[in-house]
């Protein structure tokens, strides 16, 4: 009689009879090899092109950088034609989590599972349009799900940026995005955290530590605007607050960021050491030299005040965009005039994903040069997310993070909207 054995039974005896370095040894396979060619190519340090460009990239680095570099045998050629390579696009303000519409009854209105997966799209969307690292501020209302849209993206999962996040941003009661205008009997939860004093921030911060947040995301200011010409922004913590704040971060090495558009918050913000200051509407000269010795950036976000203007929920919200954009154009000139050190952030989600590359436009049209745009959101924005030796420019040993548009953005940055090419962690992930 034949005695048949199953097929997994079968592979277990040949396995037995092989030798124990045949059963043990892992399988390894050389890192895929791509030469990137093109017509030009991006020095961001420098703030010069130079033509032509070619980067050699083994698995997840570059290999090397320059005009015209040896073709490794057994590699891949890309030639990318009249186009300009340079380093994938950071924005150093999101929200994935949040989509144009009703901010507060977004947050209301749709569960934690559907804004996940939105927001999975959301980082898609951007990563397509060139941004292949993202410092998201605040879920709005849903607590760590953007750990785990970071964590699928690390995996491999879902395509997206590289991210740091930072759990819900942190509140006083009653403060910046609270549910204020709500009926209390329903009990509306807030879009942030409760912290009412400095034991309740480090609480909370340990707790969204634990939770998985890279960094700590704070409102220092509430609700702004411009009165018979003067700017208004309440602070929400003091000095000491914040200090403490920036103290437990830096213990369990990590880092705040503040949303804050006026003084005195900011100057509170900068005494205490912040690592950037978002939206930055207004800076005392106490404050602009505190950030620049300390190199604490401002992200000012002119994207979101444009989108606001053009779709405004009333003739009177209209006319206050209008006047913050006016007002913040003007500070900004004095910003710039005084070596304020800055990133580029566009408070994207309100306003639609994969279109932030107007960030760098506004920033352009409001008085800086392309090189310097393109130095403070690549080379700053790198210092900022911490990844400074990893990202933000195109050298041997960095992220194969590298995107390819058509022109020359620094003679036009709007070519930075029309991507053609966009490479992360040396993986082709759109090639038109």
């Amino acid at each position: 009689m034949i005695s048949i054995l199953p097929r997994c039974s079968l592979v277990l005896v040949f396995a037995a009879t092989l030798p124990l370095a045949a059963q043990t040894a892992p399988v390894t396979q050389a890192p895929k090899i791509t030469l990137l060619h093109a017509a030009r190519i991006l020095d961001v340090q420098a703030g010069r092109v130079l033509s032509p460009g070619e980067v050699l990239v083994e698995g997840e680095r570059i290999k090397a950088v320059g005009g015209h570099l040896p073709r490794p045998e057994g590699s891949a050629f890309i030639d990318l034609g009249d186009v300009t390579l340079m380093p994938g696009l950071i924005d150093a303000h999101t929200h994935l989590f949040l989509h144009p519409g009703a901010e507060d009854l977004q947050t209301v209105q749709e569960s934690v599972p559907e804004r996940t997966l939105l927001a999975a799209s959301a980082a898609r969307a951007d990563v397509l349009a060139g941004f292949t690292a993202e410092r998201d501020m605040g879920t709005e209302g849903a607590k760590c799900a953007d750990v785990a849209v970071r964590n699928a993206i690390n995996h491999g999962l879902i395509p997206g940026p590289r991210m740091l996040v930072s759990c819900n941003a942190i509140s006083i009661v009653g403060g910046h995005e609270d549910a204020i205008g709500y009926n209390p009997d329903q009990h509306v939860l807030s879009n942030a955290d409760y912290a009412n004093n400095r034991d309740e921030l480090v609480s909370v911060i340990r707790e969204q530590r634990k939770g998985g947040a890279d960094f700590i995301k704070i409102y220092e200011t509430g609700r702004d605007g411009v009165k018979d010409g003067v700017f208004h922004s309440p602070y929400q913590y003091t000095e000491q607050e914040l200090a403490a704040a920036v103290t437990e971060a830096r213990r369990t090495g990590s880092r705040v960021g503040v949303h804050s558009t006026g003084e005195p918050g900011n100057l509170y913000a900068a005494e205490a050491g912040v690592a950037s200051i978002d939206h930055a509407y207004q800076l005392s000269p106490e404050t602009m030299r505190l950030m620049r010795e300390r190199q604490i950036f401002a992200v000012p976000t002119f994207a979101i005040s444009e989108y606001f203007a053009q779709h405004p929920a009333s003739p009177a919200a209209e006319a206050r965009e209008k006047q913050l954009i006016s007002y913040h154009a003007a500070e900004f000139k004095k910003q710039l005039a005084a070596g304020v050190p800055f990133a580029v952030g566009s408070d994207v989600g309100p306003f639609p994903h994969g279109t932030q590359a107007r960030e760098y436009e506004l920033m352009v049209e409001n008085g800086m040069s392309p090189a310097d745009v393109l130095r403070s959101g690549l080379i700053n924005g790198a210092k900022l997310l911490d990844w400074a030796d990893e990202i933000g420019q195109l050298k041997a040993g960095y992220y194969a993070d590298i995107i390819a548009v058509p022109g020359n953005p620094l003679e036009s940055i709007k070519v930075l909207e029309h991507p053609t090419f966009v490479m992360k962690n040396g993986e082709v992930l759109r090639k038109d």
